[in-house]
């Protein structure tokens, strides 16, 4: 086996973080105000998700010497967009993403949990999934409409990227729109005041409340373990790591609960970026990978100190113009639900389930203050409830991600 330099593993992770963070950060921006953070709070959200997430990944890779890598939920912060400010406002928002932090620790102990979240049909989940980010996805095109010399330069960025370097082409999107901000602000002479540059956090006293635990962290929880932690298994299990599932979920649960009253909505592991630091492109040698992990986590911890420059961009940001980086953002992840749901059987009323499912999701309609992914799955769930056969086959053993 080729040995290498310690510095294509370092390169390796620091890539992992930098596409992490460029690729969906205005997602997580965006999902946080929509549930009632202010400007600050999002930006503190940010902040603590980034250096939360690096210090897991710390300790992870160093504890197992795996390329364990970790994120914030990208689906999840979409899920939370497209479901707006609920009853008791941002601190019930908060008050929901404790729960979440606090159900994913509960995976990790009790592996019933873990099945019955895999009894949830994926068809359902994933047709959930794609309701929620179809709206989303549809505001570059509308961005384009009303702001076309904005918006089409950071399209068209991203078409050409994703030509020729479709793992740059969001953060080349991005570079784009940061050029478009810019020159928006020098032609309407707006100062930038040097506190907005300064990271810094934002304390908000978590508020439980009915419908901010049903219509956030329930659909948030169950979209975090559907769309990121268990593919993330899957993806390291491609590379012959095997995850190790009880400290994991207690590491990304434990820090969604501590961060959670400073704006973190979720973290969990990585999934599609797991394979930049997991990968033989990170070091031929398996046993070494792990020292791309180890990078990333301190190259969040360095983007950290950042974020709030990127925030106070995006405060400034023409309107549509950081909705045009989050609809492209969430493309990839639309297409891959869309076909997950697409392929279920038509027998059985699966198929039939996941279209009501998405039909549902996708209205964006809120019912006794509740959002609509929570009773896209109600429904879902009943209607493959209601159509399955009476007499089914016998069906093969539900078995958690940790192999129980």
């Amino acid at each position: 086996m080729q040995r290498v330099s310690l510095s294509v593993p370092i390169g390796a992770g620091v890539v992992c973080a930098v596409v992490g963070f460029t690729s969906s950060f205005a997602v997580v921006l965006t999902g946080l105000r929509a549930v009632g953070a202010s400007p600050a709070q999002a930006a503190s959200g940010l902040l603590a998700a980034c250096v939360l997430q690096g210090l897991g990944m710390l300790a992870l890779a160093i504890r197992f010497r795996m390329p364990i890598t970790l994120a914030w939920s990208t689906p999840g912060a979409a899920l939370i967009a497209s479901t707006g400010v609920v009853e008791g406002g941002w601190p019930a928002a908060v008050g929901a993403f404790v729960v979440t932090g606090v159900l994913i620790v509960a995976t990790g102990l009790w592996s019933g949990l873990s099945r019955l979240i895999a009894l949830i049909p994926a068809a359902v989940a994933q047709a959930m999934l794609a309701g929620v980010l179809l709206p989303l996805c549809l505001a570059p095109v509308t961005a384009l409409s009303h702001h076309p010399w904005a918006i089409a330069p950071i399209l068209l960025a991203w078409v050409v990227l994703v030509r020729f370097s479709p793992r740059w082409a969001v953060p080349g999107a991005f570079a784009v729109a940061v050029v478009v901000i810019v020159v928006d602000l020098v032609r309407s002479e707006a100062s930038i005041g040097s506190d907005q540059l300064l990271p810094q956090v934002v304390w908000t006293t978590p508020h439980l409340t009915v419908a901010a635990v049903t219509g956030i962290a329930l659909p948030l929880y169950i979209v975090t373990m559907a769309a990121q932690n268990i593919p993330g298994v899957a993806v390291m299990r491609t590379f012959d790591y095997e995850v190790p599932w009880r400290p994991s979920m207690g590491v990304t649960g434990l820090t969604t609960v501590v961060g959670a009253g400073f704006g973190v909505h979720a973290l969990n592991l990585a999934a599609i970026s797991a394979a930049l630091a997991a990968s033989p492109d990170a070091d031929p040698d398996r046993n070494r990978r792990w020292v791309a992990a180890v990078s990333a986590g301190v190259a969040y911890l360095v983007i950290g100190a950042g974020s709030a420059a990127v925030a106070t961009l995006v405060v400034l940001a023409p309107e549509g113009t950081i909705q045009a980086v989050a609809g492209v953002a969430l493309l990839a992840p639309l297409a891959g639900a869309l076909s997950a749901a697409a392929g279920a059987p038509g027998d059985g009323g699966q198929r039939t389930a996941a279209v009501a499912t998405f039909v549902v999701a996708a209205s964006g309609t809120a019912f006794a203050g509740i959002g609509s992914a929570f009773w896209a799955l109600l429904v879902g769930i009943g209607v493959h409830l209601l159509l399955r056969p009476r007499h089914p086959h016998r069906r093969a053993e539900v078995s958690s991600p940790d192999g129980s």
